[in-house]
């Protein structure tokens, strides 16, 4: 089977530099050097919100992207709401990937506000379906943030569960863990879920036998995808069934009422059939600190915060207890713990968050290595700690976009990873 991609939602082009290794881009054109032999036969990338689309004309530049004025060319929808995306224009493929944006299950949102899967960009998981439907996937990489198994706050777990039925309604078994990058090596404390989906009719799926809880086990510690890229601790690893199956539902429809349960950092579904589990990661190499990853340069005068701005950093990440209003009515104490201020640099960073560089609680401050005064990490240290290329968001936008745009993005090291295993799997079809 050919290894060939399409990525919606794309961004900047997170799965495409981890698939393809890419390290580094041509100084000359600005054009990136691809290691690897994935063909992405056609992405899409479109934000509603703005004007400017920053993130497709930094994917376009990098990769040497052509558009199209012809309607019935695949190119002329690379940049518009792939909702609109007439389905005979997107090009047969044996793996879809995606960072599906679901703005409802942001870690910077309070429980009580989601809205889950039927929330405003929740629905682009359906477009994700209508695309498989049609073009009969047989692989499907997903990531997302790991709130998703939880939500919405009323019925944990029911937006996942339909996510699995529909996936199992169209002949697909599921693998998915939470990882968090820095647990294996990387320079990152995020913790993102990752979905992986296979046509229940593959080779693939002929290596495991469903009705045999021991082999399930013995797959998703051993074999899988996940499991082969990220070792688990065994001993910390003890599959169980989830019983609250959504085979009792007659659909998604009947589902959405009554649907809960409580899926783990890992798990499968074989044939309907869900297993669950948490785990502890297996990893015995070196760390990626903040301090491997700072830029170089004693001349960052540009990023040094003020004293107006150190006052208002050290209030924002300090303790504190507020009483607020309940949006449904009353009153309630929120409360935060204290952050370290500055960020310790012999830690991997904390999750970037797409306010970076802003007077904001999650912001980044280090002690500058060379001058020992405070500043915001520069937009090149964004980029490393998400593994891209230095300078791979430096095209036509603003600093704060660049920073923007690598809080919206994927730890790409995390794809790079899984790429053996993954190319692996697709060439043994």
């Amino acid at each position: 089977m050919e290894k060939s991609v399409i990525e919606l939602f794309a961004g900047v082009g997170g799965f495409r530099v981890g698939l393809n290794d890419v390290r580094e881009f041509d100084s000359e054109n600005g054009i990136a050097i691809e290691n690897r032999d994935w063909n992405f036969r056609w992405f899409n990338q479109w934000e509603p919100s703005t004007k400017i689309q920053d993130a497709y004309q930094c994917y376009k530049k990098r990769f040497n992207i052509e558009e199209s004025t012809n309607e019935n060319n695949p190119n002329y929808w690379l940049n518009k709401d792939v909702s609109t995306v007439p389905l005979e224009v997107i090009p047969n493929h044996s793996l879809l990937v995606g960072g599906f944006p679901c703005q409802d299950y942001s870690v910077a949102r309070s429980l009580s506000g989601e809205k889950g899967i039927e929330g405003k960009k929740g629905v682009l998981f359906w477009e994700i379906i209508r695309i498989l439907k049609s073009k009969n996937t047989p692989f499907v990489l997903l990531e997302n943030v790991d709130r998703l198994l939880k939500s919405p706050a009323k019925q944990r777990g029911r937006d996942f569960g339909i996510m699995l039925r529909t996936f199992h309604d169209l002949n697909y078994n599921v693998e998915w863990r939470v990882i968090n990058a820095a647990e294996y090596g990387f320079a990152q404390r995020r913790r993102r879920v990752f979905i992986f989906a296979w046509k229940n009719n593959l080779k693939y799926a002929n290596n495991i036998n469903e009705n045999n809880e021991q082999d399930v086990l013995g797959f998703i510690t051993h074999k899988s995808l996940f499991a082969r890229s990220f070792p688990v601790n065994l001993a910390e690893f003890k599959l169980t069934p989830l019983n609250n199956s959504f085979k009792n539902y007659k659909d998604t429809v009947e589902m959405t009422a009554t649907y809960a349960a409580k899926f783990k950092k890992s798990g499968i579904m074989l044939n309907g059939k869900i297993y669950t589990q948490d785990y502890e990661p297996l990893y015995n190499g070196d760390k990626t600190t903040l301090r491997q990853i700072l830029v170089d340069d004693n001349k960052l005068d540009n990023y040094n915060l003020t004293e107006a701005q150190i006052k208002s950093m050290k209030a924002a990440k300090g303790k504190k207890k507020v009483l607020r209003n309940h949006p449904t009515g009353g009153e309630y104490n929120y409360s935060e713990g204290a952050m370290a201020f500055p960020d310790n640099l012999d830690l991997p960073g904390r999750t970037m968050l797409t306010s970076e560089s802003s007077l904001n609680r999650s912001t980044h401050v280090i002690e500058d290595p060379h001058s020992h005064k405070l500043r915001f990490i520069t937009e090149v240290e964004a980029e490393r700690m998400q593994g891209f290329p230095d300078n791979w968001t430096d095209t036509e936008m603003s600093a704060r976009r660049r920073y923007f745009m690598m809080g919206n993005a994927l730890v790409t090291n995390i794809i790079n990873t899984l790429e053996n295993e993954l190319s692996k799997i697709i060439i043994n079809e």
